[in-house]
């Protein structure tokens, strides 16, 4: 019987997960930094404890502190939301053993997934495609240089352990290789503590497309359609939509066929996402599995009217899924606009700092997942995302125009964010179309720039 959850994260994704927990009659613990000393997510839940200092390594990242949370409050299991520890196969590891439940995929499958080169590695093996490369990670530069000769530049060179667009360098040529590979192990051993790369080809302006996934503990595994998320500056994502407007009906059921496949063969048993690229001619690649929910799984909610974070929980406690595939329909379209607090007149600069005022949209088909509020202080240690605003409407086009009218209406004074960024994309002609991909924001700016209507 679910008691008590302690949720091992903040900001927004804290309080869905409370929110969740409430609507299932549970009992949620927050813990928080002495930085988030006015977070909302501290106040929502049942109980809160402080787990340390400002930084990160401090408090969301020190897992013996989390831990003894857990277990001084009387918690039973731990839910690590997106980011910081949530897939981290040791803390799931450590949460087991002091007898408490992860809510999450088993450790051993967190860990072979994690670690990029590892999953290519076995996913070649389900025949699912995967871009050329080094097939699993490489031992030095030097064979790293061999394979990017054979394969042909440009390349990719990723961490093994990435994620958020960190530990990637593009090589454009021989002659830079030595400098970028440098540069990524560096970058890799900083946010990962393991600096092992691996090279695959650089597949230009691809679309991202993703599939959501729901397996529970005795082989059942069902898939929750796709999302588009193509729309991103430098590799961190800015807006989705839910289903993707510009491949066939053919593709998708590859995808929907290939992430099925890829989670029978490793055992998977949570929530989770399987990513792939697909280039001009509808090739598809596969590139990684997110071990956990994603930022963007409201849309997926929105099309489909199922609760992503309640099944997990389920999931978690030996529950079999209780939705078979057959009953899993796409209703409407859904759009999510990343709102964060940056300022786009200064490269997208992170801008932390105090809401003076803060009115949201709402209304049918509005919803905002958010954890902050007018006077809330924004710190300086943590991620920009201040909220995402999404939007559900029985068509595209009537989706776009309604989240138009949602970010007309937003406002958040005190602090710059990218609302207005997000409201020009919504009246770009090729988003209009949905046929962008990963190089359309780039191209975007330069449209504004030529425009007169610089964001720089």
């Amino acid at each position: 019987m679910i008691k008590k959850i302690l949720i091992a994260n903040r900001g927004e994704i804290a309080v869905r997960i409370i929110r969740a927990c409430k609507e299932m009659g549970i009992e949620s613990v927050a813990v928080y930094s002495t930085a988030d000393e006015m977070a909302l997510h501290k106040e929502l839940a049942t109980e809160a404890v402080c787990i340390g200092g400002a930084k990160s390594e401090d408090s969301y990242l020190n897992m013996e502190n989390i831990i003894s949370a857990a277990c001084l409050t009387g918690c039973d299991a731990i839910h690590p939301g997106f980011g910081f520890l949530s897939e981290n196969p040791h803390f799931a590891r450590m949460v087991e053993m002091c007898g408490l439940k992860f809510i999450g995929p088993n450790p051993a499958v967190m860990e072979l997934m994690g670690n990029k080169s590892q999953a290519i590695q076995v996913v070649e093996e389900t025949g699912v495609p995967t871009v050329p490369g080094s097939h699993g990670a490489i031992k030095n530069r030097e064979e790293g240089k061999k394979i990017a000769k054979e394969i042909g530049y440009p390349i990719l060179i990723k961490a093994s352990a990435g994620g958020g667009g960190k530990g990637i360098r593009l090589v454009e040529n021989e002659e830079d290789f030595v400098g970028h590979y440098k540069e990524a192990k560096e970058e890799a051993k900083k946010y990962f503590a393991n600096s092992e790369l691996y090279i695959e080809k650089y597949i230009e302006n691809p679309k991202h497309v993703e599939v959501q996934v729901m397996c529970d503990k005795f082989g059942n595994c069902i898939h929750l359609y796709e999302r588009d998320c193509s729309l991103q500056r430098r590799k961190q994502k800015l807006l989705e939509e839910a289903p993707c407007q510009s491949i066939s009906k053919e593709l998708k059921e590859k995808l929907y066929d290939s992430a099925i496949k890829i989670c029978k063969k490793v055992g998977y048993d949570s929530v989770g996402t399987v990513e792939f690229i697909i280039d001009k001619k509808e090739n598809f690649y596969f590139i990684e599995m997110n071990t956990r929910v994603q930022v963007e799984h409201p849309i997926t909610e929105m099309i489909t009217n199922v609760d992503i974070i309640k099944n997990m929980i389920k999931i978690a406690y030996g529950m079999k899924l209780s939705i078979r595939q057959e009953d899993v329909k796409i209703i409407g379209h859904a759009i999510e606009c990343r709102i964060n607090a940056e300022d786009i007149r200064q490269d997208f600069r992170p801008c932390p700092g105090k809401i003076t005022f803060m009115h949201v949209p709402g209304g049918k088909g509005v919803r905002i997942d958010s954890a902050v509020y007018p006077g809330y202080t924004i710190p300086p240690y943590y991620d920009s995302l201040l909220l995402k605003l999404i939007a559900y409407a029985p068509t595209r086009l009537e989706c776009i125009r309604k989240m138009r009218a949602a970010l007309e209406e937003l406002i958040i004074e005190g602090v710059s964010t990218t609302t207005e960024f997000e409201y020009l994309i919504l009246h770009n002609p090729t988003f209009i179309m949905g046929n962008y991909d990963t190089g359309s924001i780039e191209d975007f700016i330069k449209e504004l720039d030529k425009n007169g209507k610089s964001i720089q």
